[in-house]
């Protein structure tokens, strides 16, 4: 974990911080955060902890209850299978305005950064290849056109990169290499103008991917904190 260094917006700063604590299983499901212990790490008021746990509430990955605390959000089969199939729902959508309306511009920057994480997978750099994964798929809405389901989907990162993480504890280098086989055949169909075979990848991918959650949760190998 890198060192917390405060930039404008603080609040943004003290969320990605303590949603990287989270991702990174260092805050475990359902363990409570306490703003004070977090406010003393992070040198920063208990508001700017506070309004850090609302965006992360929004965000998914804590419950803030009144006169308890906030807690960090529990992650669990229904959780699990409620994320990838509504992810999968909004990026079929999505990816079939890509596919009638990609530029060569628009191409050569998925390639881009597939590139980039084909260097990362060789690497073994799981931290910047899940950050690539998250610019990779926020490129390919470009043509997504529609406020609602681009703001719904940032919200849901998050806890997209949380399911990532337990994936790779379970799959290990071989859940990297199948992102990057279903990044390889996405551009495949985004470049054939296949809109209903680039749904088909991304639906097998989605199913794939929270197979390996839930198998993850299933078998202890994604801790959870006692509740």
């Amino acid at each position: 974990m890198t060192a917390f260094k405060p930039r404008e917006p603080l609040t943004e700063q003290v969320a990605r911080h303590i949603e990287n604590l989270i991702v990174f299983g260092q805050l475990k499901s359902g363990e409570r955060v306490y703003e004070t212990t977090m406010a003393r790490e992070l040198d920063v008021s208990h508001g700017s902890i506070r309004e850090g746990l609302l965006l992360l509430e929004k965000r998914h990955l804590v419950r803030n209850i009144p006169r308890k605390g906030a807690f960090v959000t529990e992650l669990d089969g229904f959780f699990v299978r409620s994320l990838y199939e509504i992810m999968a729902l909004y990026l079929c959508h999505t990816g079939r305005k890509l596919t009638r309306e990609a530029q060569a511009s628009d191409l050569e920057r998925l390639e881009s950064l597939y590139g980039a994480m084909q260097s990362c997978y060789q690497g073994n750099d799981l931290l910047t290849f899940l950050e690539l994964g998250i610019e990779y798929t926020q490129a390919s809405l470009a043509y997504a056109d529609n406020h609602f389901i681009v703001s719904a989907i940032e919200d849901l990162w998050p806890s997209a990169k949380r399911c990532a993480y337990a994936a790779f504890t379970h799959g290990g280098l071989q859940t990297l290499n199948d992102n990057l086989t279903f990044m390889r055949q996405s551009l495949d169909a985004i470049a054939r103008h296949d809109d209903n075979g680039l749904c088909d990848i991304i639906q097998h991918y989605a199913s794939q991917q929270c197979q390996n959650v839930v198998a993850s949760l299933e078998s202890g190998e994604t801790d959870h904190a006692s509740r």
